[in-house]
């Protein structure tokens, strides 16, 4: 996989999201550039790794209100201090053949996915950047709770990256 700072802010934040376990709400990050970062705030210097065109991601608050992540992102925009944006988010995947059972009701499907005993339990990344730079990876779970290896690539999560892409839209 050709490495790039995207790629390497995408990664990083999987990994800190991962640090804190599963079963987490959605988390959003945005992504600034690091010289930036500590051309505003020298003091940070010791703390983040300045690398040529390397981002540092900042979490932000998303509302706890029972809205879903999609929903949520809709509402967003971004300054221009902010170069891309990531989110971290956990869901339940069907193989394409269980999809054509469930039903039409949201709630109903829903509740049907989470019994279905093919499901399988993720967490996606997304990550984008103004310029147009995307990476995204998918991190499966075991039935006993053990994370399996992560898959990544420019578009495995191509509606989440479009969303993130709309965030960035001014």
């Amino acid at each position: 996989m050709p490495d790039s700072p995207v790629r390497r802010a995408a990664l990083e934040v999987e990994a800190h999201v991962a640090a804190d376990g599963w079963d987490q709400p959605a988390r959003l990050f945005a992504l600034v550039p690091t010289v930036d970062l500590i051309a505003r705030e020298p003091e940070l210097a010791a703390q983040v790794e300045a690398s040529p065109g390397g981002f540092t991601s900042i979490e932000q608050e998303l509302p706890v209100d029972g809205r879903e992540l999609e929903e949520l992102l809709t509402e967003i925009g971004w300054p221009d201090t902010v170069i891309g944006c990531a989110v971290v988010v956990e869901r339940l995947m069907l193989p394409a053949e269980a999809e054509e059972e469930l039903p039409d009701d949201p709630d109903a499907m829903a509740a049907a996915a989470a019994q279905h005993p093919d499901r399988r339990e993720v967490r996606l990344v997304a990550a984008v950047t103004r310029g147009g730079a995307v990476h995204s990876a998918v991190r499966g779970r075991t039935a006993d709770g053990d994370a399996v290896e992560l898959l990544e690539g420019p578009d495995l999560v191509p509606g989440l990256l479009a969303q993130l892409r709309q965030t960035l839209q001014p």
